[in-house]
């Protein structure tokens, strides 16, 4: 039960640290021999310490690597919505654009209507008018003020006078009395 004890928990420490007295042959060897586990147990203990360093440092590194990573999502993840808010203004201005397109075709297409009225009804009350005033004069018709008022002349179609109605005109012009 010793020897298992001092096996487990000496038997590498000191057979390497016999071994090195075999090797050395210092003058004092137990002294020698103390100094020496002196050494193994500080090298031990600082060997240790590196490992749980070396560990400490592997996690920090994978926590670093997981930050970098999860900064990387969350950037690519702003830029996206960063590009989808974009495209959800260039939307909404092209939705607005649209409409007020639309709003602009139909004032256009309501004023084409409009006008279109507006000369129907203005040919109507003309043939209204034109009908209800065929048997007056200009002067009648016309409401400018100094208009002159001149007295209805009856035109006669020339072709439809006889040859000798027309010499005899020009006999009388020929030929003054």
């Amino acid at each position: 039960m010793e020897s298992a004890y001092l096996q487990k928990h000496l038997g590498a420490c000191l057979t390497q640290g016999l071994a090195e007295v075999a090797r050395i042959r210092p003058v004092d060897p137990i002294e020698y021999l103390a100094l020496w586990l002196y050494k193994y147990k500080e090298n031990v203990t600082m060997e240790k310490l590196r490992e749980k360093e070396m560990a400490d440092l592997e996690r920090e590194r994978e926590l670093a690597l997981m930050e970098q990573d999860m900064m990387e999502r969350l950037k690519a993840e702003e830029l996206m919505f960063q590009q989808q808010q974009l495209e959800l203004e260039m939307q909404e201005k092209e939705r607005q654009r649209l409409e007020e397109l639309q709003r602009a075709q139909e004032l256009l297409e309501k004023m084409r209507m409009d006008m279109e009225n507006t000369a129907m009804s203005e040919d109507t009350s003309y043939l209204d008018d034109a009908a209800a005033n065929s048997g007056k004069t200009l002067a009648e018709i016309s409401d400018r003020f100094g208009a002159p008022k001149l007295s209805r002349v009856e035109e006669v179609d020339e072709s439809m006078l006889s040859d000798v109605e027309l010499n005899i005109d020009q006999d009388l012009e020929d030929h003054p009395t």
